[in-house]
């Protein structure tokens, strides 16, 4: 089975984060998800997600941190999401190549249906959240 290796964005600031909801007619469409997508041959998953977040929301991020790998199976193909830690560096986030975005804080995900995939990095970021407050 192939596997499709895609990088997504933990973009946070002011202790929320950027989530953004599919397009209608797209795999997954109307569910909300961290911004990114599918890595291209020559290219890092840094490289990856700052391509994507530029295409999807016109942004530029600093650095991105690597947070977490998940792997998901399909009927059709394994997705391996590697998550990353990022803010934005340069521009105003605008809707290019989703429905809609939105900025929630850990508690407010639950709220927002999610793919299965990234259920695990939703409990996490929940979990950081929890303990930073401590």
């Amino acid at each position: 089975m192939r596997v499709i290796e895609v990088a997504a964005g933990l973009i946070h600031g002011n202790g929320r984060y950027l989530i953004a909801r599919r397009k209608p007619g797209v795999h997954l469409a109307g569910f909300w998800e961290f911004p990114g997508g599918k890595r291209e041959a020559g290219e890092s998953l840094a490289e990856c997600l700052q391509r994507e977040l530029l295409e999807e929301l016109n942004i530029h991020i600093d650095l991105p941190i690597p947070y977490q790998i998940v792997r998901h199976g399909y009927a059709d193909k394994i997705v391996e999401l590697h998550f990353f830690r990022c803010a934005i560096e340069q521009g105003e986030p605008v809707p290019l190549g989703c429905e809609e975005i939105r900025w929630v804080s850990p508690e407010e995900l639950t709220q927002f249906r999610f793919p299965p995939a990234d259920h695990a990095i939703i409990q996490a970021l929940q979990r950081d959240a929890l303990e930073a407050s401590r």
